[in-house]
């Protein structure tokens, strides 16, 4: 073997070796020669390097999922670095309870696992023992220590599996839970409103008001309100003194003149063939009738987004297509037309016609937006003197008394988005004030500027009966009006256990036929129908403003020789075995750290996290 082969077999098998055993970082750190763990359980450290390697893969992992590398802080608010931590001691409480036990594998089963490793074989198939040996040593790693972690890791396997093993839920269990699921039933129902009361609810008397209102004090009550003063200054307050140049209103509008002055445009598909045969072969079905555009679009494997141009000018399509399509005065299709690409067709769906916007009819909004960009300006403009009013000790009455800014006071609340509440920069800061804080200049979103100053905090205030009388007389109606349907629904429900037939009652009746829980809504009524016992059951319940009777007719239980309810019975099954199994093994591991005792070195932890600082 020459040895330029020689160096680039043994290349191949360094970036092989870093993807089968994922060794990615492992040797590239320094944590201090004294720092050799993060901790231990019993007597089974967590080295530094398995806890950084577990971390840089996970981070790695997420990382990819959102498109972006990870700092270690976002890591941390992820839970990534909290995973891995809990990784490495779960990792370790196995190994620990593997030496107690003296469970281990053989020299015969480590070697085994190597030799059929496919990314320690050569291109002949057979193990690379220099490749393997070399791989090692770039990433810091001897053989001794790789075939030690490969026994770890199968002694972590036998401990799994003997803890796992033969769990099985039982199928009964699946059985039950679809029947839960795929059970359907069959019910009518009637729905009562205000319309099919015999009179409308009148205002109540006054003592009725009281005691409504002192039942419901939550309905009457303000919510806490912060007393805010404030300075602002938009670009809508200072427009109108804008002064917007004539020739750079003409300017502006030859800039856009492709937007004020559009050609003609169409709305096209075209679809290719790859011959003049086989584009008059479909130009001959077209003809006949046999088939549609859509039909010949579907022939050639495609759909009608693959074969969408969207709006086109007549010089954007160009040549004898921009002809035939332009040609057309309705929608419709033309061709085969060569093009470039070979013989097409044109389905031409709709005409766009041309846009001329002259400079007049465009002169009244460009002048809106200039000034509006003016005042944004402006305001940036005199941003440092603000800042130096309010720096130098300015009230916010004096700093509006000698500039552009407003004065204005709000009762702030929770959910308020009135005036200067409807941005949210505003109501962010307004949340946070405090009374000590002096004003400070923020940005809206529109280009203006405010500052806020905190004056009091009003405590949840129930107001007067007096000053609610009318929102509480709409309030207790609406209740007695539910109330009212709801009994009018409880009446007929006892007429029908008495023995009337539901479509003898003189209301629209709904027929549901053979539903699934899930598929009855609202999910208030599926939950009442799905607790009735047995056919002509009824249930009354208030669903909104309306009031709803329903009939049990027939309740089917899930047929459990179905092909569907099978596969999804035994797909339930093999789901509860391994929660089953995932709850044992969780509690288990818990109670062998728990009894073998874990210790962490926030040290060493820190150590490795300043590494992803780096």
């Amino acid at each position: 073997m020459s040895a330029a082969k020689k160096a680039g077999d043994v290349a191949v098998w360094a970036i092989l070796v870093l993807l089968v055993v994922g060794l990615v970082g492992f040797g590239a750190t320094n944590f201090g020669g004294n720092v050799q763990s993060i901790g231990k359980v019993g007597n089974t450290p967590i080295t530094v390097n398995d806890y950084f390697r577990t971390l840089q893969q996970n981070i790695s992992a997420v990382s990819a999922q959102f498109n972006t590398r990870l700092s270690l802080p976002q890591a941390e608010a992820f839970g990534v670095v909290a995973q891995s931590r809990e990784q490495v001691i779960s990792d370790a409480t196995l190994d620990n309870t593997a030496a107690i036990l003296g469970v281990s594998v053989g020299d015969e089963e480590v070697r085994r696992q190597i030799l059929n490793t496919p990314g320690f074989t050569g291109l002949d198939g057979e193990f690379d023992r220099e490749g393997y040996r070399f791989a090692l040593e770039q990433n810091g790693m001897t053989e001794r220590e790789f075939e030690a972690s490969l026994r770890q890791d199968a002694a972590r396997g036998i401990l799994q599996s003997a803890i796992v093993a033969g769990i099985v839920s039982p199928q009964s269990h699946a059985n039950t839970l679809m029947n839960y699921v795929a059970e359907t039933r069959s019910f009518a129902t009637i729905t009562l409103s205000v319309d099919d009361l015999a009179e409308a609810v009148e205002a109540p008397d006054a003592a009725a008001l009281q005691a409504f209102y002192d039942a419901n004090p939550d309905a009457f009550t303000l919510p806490q309100s912060r007393q805010i003063t404030y300075a602002w200054l938009t670009p809508d307050m200072i427009i109108d003194e804008m002064q917007v140049d004539e020739a750079r209103l003409r300017e502006t509008y030859e800039e856009r003149s492709d937007f004020y002055n559009r050609p003609e445009r169409r709305l096209v598909e075209r679809l290719i063939y790859p011959d003049q045969a086989a584009a008059d072969a479909a130009r001959a079905q077209l003809d006949s009738g046999d088939a549609d555009f859509e039909g010949l679009v579907q022939a050639r494997g495609l759909d009608l987004t693959d074969i969408d141009l969207g709006d086109v000018t007549a010089q954007s399509l160009g040549g004898a297509a921009a002809e035939a399509v332009f040609a057309l005065t309705e929608p419709g299709v033309v061709g085969p037309v060569d093009t470039d690409l070979g013989p097409a067709f044109f389905r031409m769906n709709a005409i766009l016609a041309a846009q001329n916007t002259t400079f007049d009819e465009a002169r009244e909004a460009l002048q809106v937006e200039l000034a509006r960009d003016a005042a944004v300006r402006a305001i940036a403009d005199q941003l440092g003197d603000f800042d130096d009013q309010l720096a130098a000790g300015a009230t916010l009455e004096e700093l509006t008394a000698e500039t552009d800014m407003q004065l204005g006071q709000i009762s702030y609340f929770d959910g308020q988005d009135e005036g200067i509440a409807g941005y949210a920069a505003f109501r962010a800061s307004a949340a946070a004030v405090l009374e000590s804080d002096f004003p400070e200049l923020a940005d809206l979103d529109d280009g203006g500027l405010f500052a806020l100053r905190l004056d009091g905090i009003t405590e949840p205030t129930l107001q007067p009966l007096n000053d609610v009388r009318d929102a509480a007389t709409t309030l207790w109606q609406a209740e007695e009006t539910r109330a009212q349907l709801l009994a009018q629904a409880d009446e007929l429900a006892a007429k029908i256990t008495g023995g009337a037939a539901i479509d003898t009652l003189g209301y629209t009746v709904e027929l549901t036929e053979s539903l699934t829980r899930d598929a009855v809504t609202p999910d208030a009524l599926s939950d009442a129908v799905f607790a009735l016992a047995e056919a002509g059951d009824t249930v009354t319940l208030q669903q909104g403003d309306t009031a709803i009777l329903a009939v049990l007719n027939e309740v089917q239980a899930a047929d459990m020789a179905d092909a569907q309810v099978v596969l999804q019975s035994t797909f339930l099954a093999s789901q509860l075995s391994q929660g089953i199994s995932q709850d044992i093994y969780t509690q288990l591991s818990q109670a062998l750290l728990a009894e073998a005792g874990l210790e962490l070195d926030q040290a060493a932890i820190a150590a490795v996290h300043a590494q992803f600082h780096q």
